[in-house]
């Protein structure tokens, strides 16, 4: 499980077989798997963090200029 702060709220991404499968966390520790947004297969584990930047960057503010790896 590979987590990402992503301009404020917690994400997570996990790997299972050739797919990715993406969540987002919430601050119970309780995940709710993402559907509106597909992580392409062929994406590197080092290429997520700018993918992520590239959906999200409108939700980026002052207080939280990029995405973040967290482990």
């Amino acid at each position: 499980m590979i987590k990402f702060n992503v301009f404020g709220r917690i994400y997570s991404l996990q790997r299972k077989g050739e797919e990715w499968h993406f969540f987002i966390e919430s601050g119970t520790g309780i995940r709710a798997k993402v559907s509106d947004v597909i992580i392409p297969s062929e994406l590197k584990e080092h290429e997520l963090e700018e993918y992520l930047d590239d959906i999200y960057h409108e939700n980026a503010s002052e207080k939280y200029p990029s995405v973040i790896r967290l482990n």
